[in-house]
Formats: C-alpha cells, structure tokens, sequence
C-alpha cells in the first residue's frame, strides 16, 4: 500500500516549534501549532482527553502571543524577545504560583507627611532663614569684628587693640589718639561754622565764671569716645564730657598706621590696666562761644601708671596736629631759644593780671605777659609751631585750680621732648585718682625748672583761692 508523503511544516508551525515554552505554561500551549500538527497528528479526542487527565491543568491569568510589531507569520525562527525597559507595574504570574512580595510603599515622615528631596530643601531653607533672622545682629558683630582684627603672622589671633596678655602696644594707641582728636576736630569745626553751637551754662568755675557747654562739646566727645573705646575696650578713658550710653556711636578703627608714626615710634606694649586715657573733646569753649577760633584745640593723653607718656593737640580750624610719645618720637619739636631773664609768660584770659604782678615783681617790668584761652594753645606757645597766629612764651604759668583733661597732653609733649609741667611747688602731677589738680602749674622747656619755681614762691599760695 502506498504511503503517503509527510505534509511539510508550515513556517507558523515551525516558529511556534522553535519557540522556548514558558515555565508556568500547559505542555500543550508552549509547544505551540507544532504540539498539534506535524508529520504525525495527534491522536483523536479520546485520547487528548486522556492524556489531559493525567496531568495538572493550568489556569492562566494571561499569556501574550502577539508578534513583535513588523513580524510577519511565517518568517522564519523568531528572534529572542528584547527586555523593555519600563517594567509593567504588576507583574505577570500564574494563578497558582505564590502572589509576589507587595511592594515596599515610600519612606513616610512621622505623621504620615511624604517626603521628598525638595520639601527636604525648602524647611531647610526655612530653618536657616529663622536662625539668621535670630542671630543675625551677634554674626554680624563677630563678622565686623573678625575683619577689623589683624593677627599677627604665624601666631593665634588676638582681639582688637589688644595684645597678649591683657596688654595694648603704645604705638597703636598713640595712632588712634591722633585719629580721635582729629575726628572731634571735624565735629567742632562743623558746628561752629554751621553757627548751631546751641550753648548753655553747665556750671560755674571756682572763680565764678560760667563754664558753657555747645553742641560741639557733645558730638566731639562722642566721637572721640566711642573710637577709642571701640579700639580699646579694656583701657580706662576719662572725658570732660558725661558720655551718654543712650547715645551710642559705632566708630570703627581701621588698625591703620600713618607713616610718619610708622617711622619714629617703635611698638611697645604695657599692661591694659595700667593704661588711663583723658580726652578733651573741645579746649577753650568759653573762646569757642566768642568765634576766638585760634585758641580752640581738641586734646588725648595716654598715661601709664600715672606717668603722661602720649599726647596728641589738634586745631581743628588750621588742620595742624602736634603729638609725641615719651620714649618714642614727635612730630614737634621745642624753639631753639628761650628768654630765661625777661621771660614772656602765657597765662589764662580770665586771671592775667594775678600773674602780672607777681612776675614782673620777680623778673623784672620787661617780663611780658600773654594772656590767652585753651591750655593747648598755651604749651603750643612753647614750641616751635609753623602756625602765623600761634604766639610765643618762654614759660606757662596757671595759679588757679585745673581740671586734668585740660592739662595731661601737654604735659605728655613737654616730657617727650625734655621740658616739664609740674606744680608751682615742683611736684610732679599724677593722672591718676580725682580728676583736678589743686597745686596750679608752671611749664617750661629747655629752661632751669627749678631756678623757675624758686623765683615764684608766692604764686603757689594764690592757686588755693
């Protein structure tokens, strides 16, 4: 009997043949067209039924056998399946396989708040705007003062104006005087030229005479203050003036050095508790109510352990400035001579004729007398001062009590540059305690001292009255 040929298997039948049956699949559906035809069909349905029986029958939730898009049937072996990156959300299984694991829900807040990489930057931003808000007076203190510190090379930073130790350098407080007494300067001259000296009688001297307070006086002696203050907040500074903290002025020191103290002062440091400063924020007030302008000066003195040892005079309407430094340097020097026998005496306006008489009795009826407004003014009359309108003594005589602020610069110069400002009686004067001195005072430079006060016995008893 002839046998007929085997059909020939269709390219479907031959891709479904070729295709990897799924693990969780029926033998029947993996093989695909190729399980039910081929060159041997299957048995009949009887038999189908029999060999289904046998073996566990699979529910499928869903099985995809659509063709990759493009792919036509029958053409050939079908390539191996590429990955899709984006992964469906739930994952396909068989109804009797183990449910997969749920998925772990995203990281929750405490109260049930979400999260995320931008909330987490706003509440930080937030945060630190509050924080700025509460502390930004105290970091811009500390940022002001980090920049105006200046620690020296290689070693540990110090606070501002001061040394190690608790101590200041001369050098730097002697820069700052000059800078305070030009400051207050600016402040007299402004006031008096605007014509605003609003003046008042804060009181009356021993002698009776009313002692005016202007504008002036205030805002120079805050300004002076407070810049001193600022540069040394652990030396001892006493005013004229009553400083009012309500009123408080933030002047800031550069840490600058101008060159000419650069040149002739070294640094030198002392003890910040041994260290008092007395201010004259405006000399001769009295003569600044009269428009007497050449008689006005604004005054610092630097005096350790009692000792004047810098003193810083400015005129604030000429521009000119005499400081010097005990031990260290000047940029003033005394004249080149000096009347010992007839000398010119400069006294105060308000008691000239007091000293007249006793000095001509003493040196004789040439002796001159000059009287004149401001102890500044007065120890600039015995040096040498490019000034046209500054007069010149040979000697400085006061027979009347006096407060220290008018006197300690002064006498700081005359020291630097080897004169002397002492009592009538020859004592020294100390800058330290109450702030008059009761003795009056007699000053000379490149003069027998001594052969002076012993000339003028009498005048000594005057400065009780």
């Amino acid at each position: 009997m002839r046998k007929n040929p085997p059909e020939p298997q269709s390219s479907r039948e031959a891709a479904g043949a070729g295709r990897r049956a799924l693990p969780w699949t029926s033998t029947a559906v993996a093989a695909g067209p190729a399980a039910r035809a081929g060159p041997h069909r299957l048995p009949g349905r009887r038999q189908r039924d029999m060999l289904s029986a046998r073996r566990p029958r699979l529910r499928l939730t869903r099985i995809q056998t659509a063709l990759p898009a493009g792919r036509e049937r029958g053409a050939g072996p079908a390539p191996p399946p590429q990955r899709e990156r984006s992964v469906p959300a739930v994952p396909w299984h068989c109804g009797d396989c183990p449910a997969p694991p749920p998925a772990r829900p995203a990281a929750m807040a405490p109260m049930g708040i979400r999260l995320s990489p931008l909330g987490m930057a706003v509440f930080c931003l937030l945060g630190l705007g509050v924080l700025y808000h509460l502390y930004s007076g105290f970091l811009a203190g500390r940022f002001a003062f980090f920049m105006l510190s200046e620690p020296a090379a290689g070693g540990p930073e110090t606070p501002h104006g001061s040394a190690p130790g608790g101590a200041v350098d001369l050098r730097e407080l002697l820069a700052v005087s000059v800078l305070a007494a030009v400051r207050g300067g600016e402040e007299v001259k402004r006031v008096r030229e605007g014509n605003v000296l609003n003046a008042k009688a804060k009181g009356k001297t021993r002698e009776g005479a009313e002692e005016q307070l202007t504008t002036g006086d205030l805002l120079s002696n805050r300004r002076m203050f407070y810049l001193l203050k600022g540069a040394f907040p652990a030396v001892q500074i006493n005013s004229e003036e009553r400083v009012d903290t309500a009123d408080q002025e933030t002047v800031s020191w550069d840490r600058s050095i101008p060159e000419d103290i650069k040149q002739k002062v070294q640094p030198k440091e002392v003890p910040a508790e041994s260290v008092t400063v007395w201010i004259d924020p405006l000399d001769a007030t009295q003569e600044y109510t009269e428009d007497l302008r050449q008689y006005v000066t604004t005054m610092v003195c630097v005096a350790v352990n009692g000792k004047p040892v810098i003193g810083v005079i400015h005129k604030p309407f000429s521009s000119y400035t005499a400081w010097a430094m005990v031990d260290g340097g000047s940029n003033v020097k005394a004249r080149s001579s000096y009347n010992e026998k007839t000398p010119r005496i400069i006294v105060s306006r308000s008691h000239a004729g007091k000293v007249e008489q006793v000095a001509r009795q003493t040196f004789g009826n040439k002796t001159v007398i000059i009287p004149a407004g401001g102890a500044g003014y007065k120890v600039l009359a015995l040096l040498d001062v490019p000034e046209k309108n500054q007069e010149e003594a040979d000697v400085y005589i006061h027979v009347t009590y006096i407060k220290k602020w008018d006197i300690c610069a002064g006498n700081a110069v005359l020291r630097a540059l080897g004169g002397h400002m002492t009592t009538l009686t020859g004592e020294e004067i100390s800058y330290t305690g109450s702030d008059g001195n009761e003795g009056g005072l007699i000053a000379s430079i490149n003069m027998n001292h001594k052969a002076l006060i012993e000339k003028l016995p009498d005048l000594e008893k005057t400065s009780h009255k």
